[in-house]
């Protein structure tokens, strides 16, 4: 491990190698004398602190951090990020609002204090020109290798203490433009400049102007694959696994899943379905569950509360292996999927996967493992124990976005949701089953429905920053008119602000009876 000491501009000082003169170099920004670095030295971690943080670096921490090569941490102490919050207008992803009280996945990097190791170093450097601003390099470096597998955190472990906050100096909007330039397609720096308008009543016409001379970076070849990932840390011990499924009226696909089951290399330990059947007097449509002999011990659960989050949630509360498998009642899988999935758990020692999910012939988009923008609650496994901290929230029954707040929570507990690209689950997406009796929503009757859906605002007012939402409503407003009767835009637009306000109102409804 080699640490360098900086003032914002260039390396001051070095610890752990005698053999480099800094003052010989003394001219060189910071990522280029990490370039010289990694050159040099490329079985090393190469970690950055600002000269300030010197006496809070938590070196004897920072090799259990790095448990495998592909990953980066930083950490700003003091809350608040590079980039124009801003960046919020056209970001909606998990990794625009960032928990600093916990390990969280982000591309938004600090020049603070922070570490990387040299061999991944080594490939980034030919891609990303070495920025004199050491945060643009990082947080260009970042956003765009996180598609690319590296995994990339702000880490709070990396510093003993916190010291007191400070004033930062003022955001650049020229940089702002510049970085969504560089990193976005083009449409997004006109949609910035929009909602800087819309919502802040300013008009950084220069700025957007500017931005447009820079190249995007997004076509740069980054490489990760020769990087051998193998992790040090102990995530699997008993390796035994549950699996809970919630299901209705899809009895015939279910047994198919079940016998994908049985078929596994690696059987679970215990399969918890929870059936059901909101009519009154119904019974199971279950009955191969006692009629056939199953490998694996089945624990039938009946109810007629429907929805599926009521249903996880009881499921949850059943399970006793280290392991737990959400799945589907409408999934396909090969035999090897249990083993295959424990391999890479194990590799990039992850408590928690999200398998790819593709439709039939749906085309796979992603290859790398990578941190997950969302979570899949038909097809992740999780480490049973952070089930203690997290569940499905009930204000979002019968909506839309549980899957996505249960990802959240786990996220704020520092826990990172990993997706893997194999192997894969075949999601049949079936087209019965689903809710017997439509649901009676509060707001259905409502002179002026509520746009977008008053769950997926909830999830958007608990999980994202006050930009995020601006621009999802900028987004929604162009996205939505092609599907409504009104053709005047500006009748258009008057009805959209009373829809908006009416999800707004019963988002915050149902927060307060959850």
């Amino acid at each position: 491990m080699i640490i360098l000491y900086h003032n914002d501009t260039t390396v001051v000082a070095l610890s752990n190698v005698d053999s480099f003169e800094i003052e010989k170099n003394s001219h060189l920004s910071i990522a280029s004398f990490m370039t010289l670095l990694a050159n040099d030295f490329p079985d090393e971690i190469l970690v950055w602190c600002h000269l300030s943080l010197k006496e809070q670096l938590n070196i004897s921490e920072i090799e259990k951090l790095f448990h495998h090569k592909k990953l980066l941490f930083s950490y700003n102490p003091f809350g608040s990020s590079f980039l124009d919050k801003n960046i919020g207008y056209i970001d909606e992803s998990p990794f625009a609002r960032v928990n600093t009280t916990v390990t969280f996945p982000t591309w938004q990097m600090s020049s603070w204090v922070g570490g990387i190791h040299s061999a991944v170093f080594s490939i980034v450097k030919d891609e990303i020109p070495s920025e004199k601003n050491f945060d643009y390099f990082l947080c260009s470096l970042a956003k765009l290798s996180m598609p690319k597998g590296l995994l990339c955190y702000s880490e709070p472990k990396l510093l003993k203490q916190h010291p007191a906050t400070i004033n930062l100096d003022k955001k650049n909007t020229f940089v702002l433009f510049r970085f969504v330039k560089q990193h976005y397609k083009t449409r997004w720096v006109f949609l910035l400049l929009l909602n800087f308008l819309l919502y802040g009543r300013k008009f950084p016409v220069f700025p957007m102007i500017i931005s447009l001379f820079y190249k995007n970076r997004n076509s740069r070849s980054i490489n990760l694959d020769g990087i051998v990932v193998q992790s040090s840390r102990v995530v699997v011990t008993a390796g035994t696994i549950d699996v809970i499924i919630p299901t209705i009226g899809r009895s015939s696909y279910l047994y198919d899943v079940l016998k994908d089951f049985a078929k596994q290399v690696k059987l679970p330990r215990k399969i918890i379905i929870v059936e059901q059947n909101p009519l009154e007097g119904s019974t199971t449509e279950l009955g191969y569950i006692t009629a056939e002999k199953w490998p694996f011990h089945i624990q039938h659960i009946f109810t007629h509360q429907s929805g599926a989050c009521n249903a996880r949630n009881l499921a949850l509360h059943q399970t006793e292996s280290e392991w737990v498998f959400l799945a589907d009642d409408d999934n396909r899988f090969s035999p090897s999927l249990l083993v295959d999935a424990f391999k890479l758990i194990k590799q990039f020692g992850s408590p928690v996967v999200t398998v790819s999910y593709p439709q039939k012939n749906e085309r796979k988009k992603y290859f790398n493992v990578i941190q997950w923008l969302t979570f899949g609650a038909g097809n992740s496994i999780i480490k049973r124990d952070l089930l203690e901290k997290v569940k499905f929230n009930m204000a979002l029954e019968f909506g839309y976005g549980e899957d996505g707040d249960f990802g959240m929570q786990l996220r704020n507990t520092g826990t990172d949701v990993l997706y893997l690209p194999e192997p894969e689950i075949l999601h049949l997406k079936a087209t019965i089953g689903g809710f017997r009796t439509k649901p009676v929503l509060q707001w259905q009757n409502d002179a002026v429905q509520p746009k977008p859906s008053p769950t997926i605002m909830l999830y958007k007012i608990l999980h994202t920053t006050d930009e995020q939402r601006l621009g999802y409503k900028t987004i929604l407003f162009f996205k939505y008119y092609q599907y409504q009767n009104i053709k005047n835009p500006f009748h258009y637009y008057t009805h959209f602000k009373k829809q908006w306000k009416q999800s707004i109102f019963w988002a915050n409804e149902l927060k307060k009876e959850a």
